[in-house]
């Protein structure tokens, strides 16, 4: 029970839910209230399914290109550490994406499935999270089961967008993200720590 809800609370903060709200709202701006609902549910069903795919197929295409477990680790923790940064330092993920919204006809893939939902920061910890290495099938099967929870709970939240973020206010958000940002990087310099310890483990 422990292993389920620290693993739903990690996932939890790389997709931050949370943050997520002012790019939809920015996004759907343009939209009654009958198309927002549908955008959001729409959204959040395209990020389920790209986070899916890399589930599935993501370290197959590491494997073929043949890099290594350890190399996977360290390059993904380094990569989730940067992404974690732009978190912590950077705009922030609101801002940042808010900023890059150009066509309004076509938000529910970009800016809110992908980046938003699915960033490439998530999309890299759920391809560590499900290591055919280093965890079992049943594991594998909890984790997906777990994203397919947190998509849920992403879907639920963007329906409420407006009432939560009159409730918690831009700021609130702001710093909620800073501090999924800070989570993530613990996790991604565990995963750089135990890649290196690996590599000279084996090397040794």
């Amino acid at each position: 029970m422990i292993e389920f809800l620290s693993t739903l609370f990690f996932v939890f903060a790389v997709i931050d839910p949370i943050g997520s709200i002012p790019v939809y709202l920015e996004a759907t701006k343009q939209f009654d209230k009958k198309h927002k609902k549908l955008i959001a549910i729409k959204a959040a069903g395209v990020a389920f399914l790209i986070l899916l795919f890399f589930i599935v197929i993501g370290q197959i295409i590491l494997e073929s290109m043949s890099v290594s477990l350890d190399a996977f680790q360290i390059s993904g923790g380094v990569i989730l550490f940067l992404f974690a940064l732009t978190m912590i330092f950077g705009d922030g993920k609101p801002e940042g994406e808010k900023k890059g919204i150009t066509d309004y006809k076509h938000v529910i893939i970009f800016p809110i499935a992908i980046p938003s939902i699915a960033s490439p920061g998530a999309i890299m910890a759920v391809v560590l999270m499900t290591d055919n290495h280093l965890f079992s099938i049943e594991q594998q099967t909890m984790t997906t089961a777990i994203v397919l929870v947190v998509i849920a709970l992403t879907c639920l939240i963007l329906l409420a967008a407006n009432k939560l973020q009159q409730y918690i206010g831009s700021y609130g958000i702001t710093v909620i993200s800073k501090v999924m940002g800070l989570i993530l990087a613990s996790y991604a310099v565990q995963n750089i720590l135990s890649g290196i310890n690996s590599y000279f483990v084996i090397g040794s």
